[in-house]
């Protein structure tokens, strides 16, 4: 499917959101394009947003902005995690979450569990911005299904990072609550889980679903938010889930080389609009 559509002598590529939005980028250059057994790969160089990764013609991460969306799904949790050594990422071919994981010095393994071994690839040649072309030897590269690879585990990870993409399509299993119970069931006693939930502006079902799901499995459930340009409606939201009481306390004490992350910003991450509360609450 051809994504990329020429314009007046310039090349745009034009993203469907909802069929009720239409996100247009002007790209300087494709830098890469090839399917795999899954999906259609790009990394395009645009003007605004820099080189970026697209799957099946939707923007994934931006090199301008990639690192508030990595940084912000791996330094929550594992802040407040009071001692994560192994670490399960589902997800995250573009390797940016891993990348942040692997700031903490206290990890002893991390498994990057992603269906699509070309995405990994590409990103770490073609993208370096958002992957620092990962090379530490604490992750380990799983190239399976993350659905049925976590069923496989019980009582493994302190800390399981869902980083998937919208659901639709292969990723549409990652929000359902079959899954989220194999996460709970892969974690350890104090373990923690994370996910992207989407935008709280144009997805707000989805949040609530993915809220509802956790809060099923896990007795402390919190939603937080950041504001990633690159996605629809700039508000986006994570939602946390906990086997023990959080101390949140320990965000006070981040001190990680971050572009965006910083103490302040954590702690004020969990302070949510009133429509968002309303929404959960009800």
């Amino acid at each position: 499917m051809n994504y990329i559509k020429e314009q007046n002598g310039q090349l745009w590529l034009t993203e469907d959101e909802r069929e009720n939005l239409k996100i247009s980028y002007r790209i300087k250059e494709i830098i890469y394009s090839e399917h795999s057994p899954f999906q259609h790969v790009m990394i395009l160089d645009s003007y605004d947003f820099g080189r970026m990764l697209v799957l099946d013609g939707v923007v994934q991460t931006t090199s301008i902005d990639g690192h508030i969306y990595n940084e912000m799904i791996a330094h929550v949790p594992l802040s407040l995690h009071p001692s994560p050594k192994k670490v399960l990422i589902i997800g995250g071919g573009d390797c940016g979450a891993a990348r942040e994981v692997a700031k903490y010095e206290e990890v002893e393994e991390i498994h990057l569990v992603e269906i699509d071994e070309l995405v990994v690839q590409a990103c770490k040649e073609h993208l370096p911005e958002v992957s620092g072309n990962l090379s530490d030897p604490r992750v380990q590269y799983i190239y399976k299904d993350g659905v049925q690879f976590v069923k496989d585990r019980v009582n493994t990870y302190d800390v399981i990072i869902i980083d998937s993409s919208d659901p639709i399509g292969p990723a549409q299993v990652l929000f359902e609550y079959d899954f989220y119970k194999s996460v709970h069931e892969a974690l350890k006693e104090d373990g923690m889980m994370v996910c992207q939930s989407q935008s709280p502006i144009f997805h707000m079902d989805v949040l609530k679903q993915t809220y509802t799901n956790i809060r099923h499995l896990f007795p402390h459930v919190h939603v937080y938010t950041a504001t990633v340009p690159t996605y629809p409606g700039g508000l986006w939201s994570f939602t946390l889930g906990s086997k023990q009481p959080i101390s949140f306390e320990r965000l006070n004490t981040f001190t990680k080389q971050t572009k965006y992350a910083n103490a302040d910003v954590l702690n004020q991450c969990f302070r949510l609009p009133q429509f968002m509360k309303e929404h959960l609450q009800s």
